[in-house]
């Protein structure tokens, strides 16, 4: 009997649960540091990415591309959710120096 190939099935579903991830680090992190939190979501993004090349197993190499992939996504929508702060759509941090 072929065994199935749950490959794609686990991509997917990391895929998915990470992007959920990201959505709670990106309104959590603008929260409390506001969108200077950008350079670090760049270096994890990086090395998360750059680790997906040297890495032998094709199924972490997939999931550490997907990790650099939605951190540096989350650079992007962490100043769209700055935004969303400014038009009052989220709540802002008062005890967050400016």
């Amino acid at each position: 009997m072929n065994r199935l190939n749950v490959f794609g099935f686990v991509l997917g579903f990391v895929m998915l649960l990470l992007t959920g991830l990201g959505h709670i680090f990106v309104i959590k992190g603008e929260y409390y540091f506001g969108a200077k939190l950008w350079p670090l979501f760049l270096i994890f993004g990086l090395l998360s990415i750059t680790a997906s090349f040297f890495v032998r197993s094709d199924l972490l190499s997939g999931i550490l591309g997907i990790v650099g992939c939605i951190y540096l996504w989350s650079i992007h929508e962490l100043f769209r959710q700055k935004e969303r702060v400014r038009r009052g759509w989220f709540p802002e941090n008062p005890d967050r120096k400016i």
